[in-house]
């Protein structure tokens, strides 16, 4: 067998229209210093960390894909899905200057594991895909490229499945290729 004839002859363009990039980025929750400019009027802004040696960091789970225009070159599918913060809402134990007991507090999840992507994945992120992606592509397939990392959930898990293929949508879970971060936008 010829080298040429392992090239197919009619190699065609992935428009990747249809798959859906999804990773973790840490942001800071302020900055060590920060200006402000306020009018006479205005309070200052009330720092919310203890030192800003130790600033707080907070997770999300962040998601895009490619956008989609009509032969009129309106948008008709923003790229941006959505950007999910790894927190939870917890009533306060107990009673304090600044709250009350049973206030709802907002906690950082410190310790992402497979369950807790899972839980996003299905709970927050298939909802937001449905509500925004394009209604004349619902029957068609629609990957979620993820990267290597242990914590992300299988491509073949099937608690993902069962409600992925929920109200006619085809949504399947793919890895990028080991040790290619050139593959995720996300990672550019």
């Amino acid at each position: 067998m010829l080298e040429s004839d392992s090239i197919p002859h009619d190699p065609t363009f992935k428009r990747m229209y249809n798959i859906i990039h999804i990773d973790e980025k840490w942001f800071y929750m302020t900055k060590k210093s920060e200006n402000y400019y306020l009018l006479p009027d205005e309070e200052d802004q009330i720092r919310t960390c203890k030192s800003k040696n130790f600033i707080t960091k907070i997770m999300f789970l962040v998601a895009l894909a490619r956008s989609q225009f009509d032969a009129q070159r309106n948008e008709i599918f923003s790229r941006k899905i959505s950007m999910f913060p790894f927190i939870t809402k917890e009533p306060a134990k107990r009673t304090s200057i600044d709250r009350k007991t049973d206030t709802l507090e907002t906690k950082l999840i410190i310790l992402v594991k497979r369950d807790v992507i899972r839980l996003y994945l299905i709970d927050k992120f298939l909802p937001a895909i449905r509500e925004k992606w394009p209604r004349e592509d619902i029957g068609n397939p629609i990957f979620i490229q993820q990267d290597n990392a242990r914590v992300h959930v299988k491509d073949d898990d099937d608690e993902f499945r069962q409600a992925a293929t929920k109200d006619g949508f085809d949504i399947r879970l793919m890895s990028q290729s080991p040790n290619s971060p050139y593959l995720n936008i996300l990672d550019l």
